[in-house]
């Protein structure tokens, strides 16, 4: 999501979370444009969260009243802490070497669970990396 953030050029309005200062009287063209750029950054930051989301936490995240504040309410809400998702990461690793094909069991049925353990683990261990360094 901050790549798409960043891409369409409003991880600025999510991350710095600035204030909009009222334009002064008889305000120059440059300040208007300015601040209507403001404007429209954290309204299209705010539109691209709620789109990335479903109802149920659509309803939950519309009485934020920043960008910022969404945003930190979706980290917390999807990722918990550092040593949460830490846990994940182990936890989908054990449960990838505890796995034996039963004898009921397809081997494509099996290959299918073993490939979807690893994928929910290099998913996981990426945004655990993310996180790390600051990119989510």
């Amino acid at each position: 999501m901050t790549a798409f953030m960043e891409g369409h050029d409003l991880w600025e309005a999510v991350e710095s979370d600035y204030d909009i200062t009222p334009l002064p009287n008889n305000p120059t063209l440059n300040q208007i444009k300015y601040h209507k750029e403001r404007i429209t950054k954290k309204a299209k930051a705010k539109s691209c969260l709620y789109a990335a989301v479903s109802p149920t936490i659509f309803t939950r995240i519309m009485r934020c009243d920043s960008v910022k504040e969404i945003w930190d309410f979706l980290k917390k809400e999807y990722e918990g802490d550092e040593k949460i998702r830490s846990m994940k990461v182990l936890n989908l690793l054990r449960e990838f070497e505890r796995q034996q094909m039963k004898e009921s069991e397809s081997v494509k049925d099996y290959s299918d669970k073993l490939i979807e353990i690893a994928e929910s683990q290099t998913s996981c261990e990426r945004l655990c990396s993310d996180m790390g360094s600051g990119l989510f």
